[in-house]
């Protein structure tokens, strides 16, 4: 793959423009669901915050410039007849700009200063820049002049009301550098010129893109696409993220959340590994003392009011099937005892006396916040919690194995043998899975993608079970995906969340299921569908289950991974070895007749 300046360009008003390891981008999108008439400088540290408002504008007369926008994962640009201003990253806190025939017009997103918000500008003595320091994000944004003229400079130290902007000029050009810093820096030095910052920028992504996405572009057309949106989306560690992070999305999902960092963990695995490992221990960095995982983490905020559903066992199952080296002794003893930490929260402080089986407190706690299974009760036993207990269990028995603990392996396994049986005994009514309240038997009639879940229990299940549970699955299939909702229920909302739109997570576990339980041929249509979706549609939070339209955040880092995991998975399977046949996705459990193990993952040449 060749990552140039002139890649595919892609709208900006759908996926920000920034780059791997900075807290900021470019982008009109200033707040959930506001999209702004300017590009805006937008911060992610302590929130998402939009800093500066960025418009271009004519010289000499100083009307604004009508533009239009060009946006490529290594350049942007504002475009006029006879007029051009191109933006960079030169690194993860630094901005290029270079103007031709066009000036630019910088001011306060927020026009209003007070004692406790708003952007203050001055000029500082020491350097001559000019710097706006923004109560909202405790940062300063330092402007430094390369070449040409501060047209304009209004408010400065001005406070209240006080109008504040500066305009950069010159004939027959200009550039100027913006750096996002903390109380105090060096001087801004030039380490080279623009087109330099715009070459390293390029080659930095990249990388990148071949690492993660080193697929025929006639298999996933959408790859590079897919991995600039996770390469953006990752951040530095800062505040309370103490490793790189992929945040969810550099829109208003600015977060990682404890169950959507599995998905971007196994996207990474083969060509980012260390990446890859840190999205997996994200959370886990933060387990309570009853072993709880918080339910999101951001740069200044850790929510522990909800948890998220332990997927973590099958995550990291295929995780380590994924990676091209097996985590340090030392390292998977560590992850061993977080995940029992986990799965005892949930197997005590979250199993009633006299259950066998755990229970949700909320519909957030699944990830599924408002499906219709929790319309009647919020505080629900459901199938899907057990389903991902049991594979917990499962991978805890084959991690205590691996570490020469062989009675600890027989005790997960013994636990993954009573749960499963109580799945069944309690839930299954001979047709389909239920959930209930553990303070009675009176169950959820909901027709919601949720009560299919077991399904990711694959081969574990019963035969008459899965094809049950398949031919349930199966009704929820539109031409574009999977519906969580069904589309003939009465609760059936096309832009209801978790009542009817199609989801990513989702689409990646039950087709996993589908394809370990022996349901083939649907788990191939699922994924099909799902990939041409996201080449039709992007990579949204979520999309219109009989359109196939983005819904939501349309710059979603689960959903872009989502996309990669299938697509490899998918190219490994059909794309023939040297001298072969095609291969599995994934090595099957011992003794189960899946096929062949996979041919190892390998990286094309960069």
């Amino acid at each position: 793959m060749t990552v140039t300046p002139d890649s595919r360009a892609f709208a900006i008003q759908e996926i920000p423009f920034s780059r791997q390891g900075s807290w900021f981008n470019i982008s009109p999108v200033t707040a959930q669901h506001s999209r702004a008439q300017d590009l805006h400088l937008v911060s992610h540290q302590n929130g998402m915050h939009a800093v500066l408002r960025l418009v271009p504008v004519h010289p000499g007369t100083g009307d604004r410039a009508e533009t239009g926008w060009k946006a490529t994962p290594t350049l942007l640009a504002w475009e006029t007849d006879g007029g051009r201003i191109s933006l960079v990253y030169e690194s993860a806190d630094t901005i290029r700009l270079r103007g031709e025939r066009l000036d630019l017009d910088i001011t306060p997103a927020d026009r209003e200063l007070t004692s406790f918000t708003g952007t203050y500008l001055y000029r500082d003595p020491v350097d001559g820049s000019y710097q706006f320091t923004s109560y909202e994000t405790g940062r300063r944004y330092r402007i430094t002049l390369l070449s040409g003229v501060i047209a304009a400079a209004a408010g400065l130290e001005g406070l209240a009301g006080t109008e504040r902007r500066l305009v950069l000029s010159g004939s027959p050009g200009w550039e100027a550098v913006i750096e996002e810093i903390d109380s105090a820096r060096q001087p801004y030095t030039a380490p080279g010129d623009f087109d330099a910052a715009a070459v390293s920028h390029a080659r930095a992504f990249g990388d990148f893109a071949d690492a993660v996405a080193p697929l025929p572009a006639a298999t996933a057309p959408a790859a590079e696409l897919a991995a600039y949106v996770l390469w953006s989306a990752t951040v530095r560690p800062a505040g309370f993220l103490r490793r790189p992070a992929v945040l969810m999305s550099k829109h208003w999902m600015d977060k990682v959340w404890s169950w959507d960092h599995c998905f971007n963990a196994l996207a990474l695995a083969p060509g980012r590994p260390d990446l890859a490992w840190d999205q997996f221990q994200i959370p886990f960095d933060h387990q309570d003392e009853t072993g709880a995982l918080p339910d999101s983490i951001t740069h200044s905020e850790i929510l522990y009011n909800f948890v998220k559903p332990p997927i973590h066992g099958w995550a990291l199952r295929r995780l380590r099937e994924r990676l091209p080296r097996p985590p340090e002794p030392g390292e998977l003893r560590r992850t061993y005892r977080c995940l029992v930490r986990w799965t005892d929260f949930w197997l005590q402080a979250r199993t009633a006396p006299e259950e066998s089986l755990p229970h949700y407190q909320h519909g957030n706690d699944s990830g599924w916040d408002n499906a219709t299974t929790f319309d009647g009760r919020r505080v629900l036993i459901t199938p899907d919690l057990a389903a991902f207990l049991i594979l917990q269990l499962v991978e805890l028995a084959a991690l205590a194995a691996d570490l020469g603990e062989a009675e600890a392996a027989a005790r997960h396994r013994g636990t993954a043998d009573a749960l499963q049986d109580a799945l069944l005994a309690d839930l299954w009514s001979g047709d389909r899975f239920r959930s209930r309240s553990p303070r009675s038997a009176e169950a959820s009639t909901s027709r919601s993608l949720l009560d299919l879940m077991p399904i990711v229990l694959g081969e574990r299940l019963p035969r008459d079970v899965s094809d049950h549970l398949a031919e349930r699955i199966s009704s929820h299939l539109t031409p574009h995906g999977l519906a969580t909702e069904h589309v003939e229920s009465p609760h059936y909302d096309s832009d209801g969340y978790w009542r009817g739109p199609i989801w990513a997570p989702a689409t990646v576990l039950i087709e996993d299921g589908l394809r370990r339980s022996g349901h083939t041929d649907l788990a191939d249509g699922i994924s099909h569908r799902f990939r041409a979706l996201c080449e039709k549609s992007g990579f949204a939070e979520n999309f219109d289950a009989l359109t196939g339209a983005g819904l939501r955040d349309r710059a979603y880092t689960w959903t872009a991974s989502s996309y990669l995991l299938l697509a490899d998975d998918h190219h490994r399977r059909t794309a023939p070895p040297a001298g072969g046949a095609p291969t599995a996705a994934h090595r099957p459990p011992e003794g189960s007749p899946r096929g062949p193990d996979p041919v190892p993952f390998r990286l094309s040449p960069s």
